[in-house]
């Protein structure tokens, strides 16, 4: 997965085009080290799935 694809998705995440977005344990390290790069870090969740993979929200206030 290229970072302009998954910055397009994190994009659309901010902006509510998409509620949530189901990432596998594959690709999970490669998103995660975009994700912590970006200013608006604190607004994504990731929420564990069983098997290793991950869904990721944006949240409208930061995580703590």
């Amino acid at each position: 997965m290229e970072e302009e694809h998954i910055q397009e998705i994190l994009e659309k995440l901010k902006s509510g085009e998409l509620t949530e977005y189901y990432v596998t344990k594959l690709d999970f390290f490669q998103i995660r080290s975009v994700i912590v790069k970006r200013s608006d870090f604190r607004y994504f969740r990731g929420i564990a799935q069983r098997g290793g993979d991950i869904i990721y929200q944006y949240l409208e206030n930061p995580r703590s």
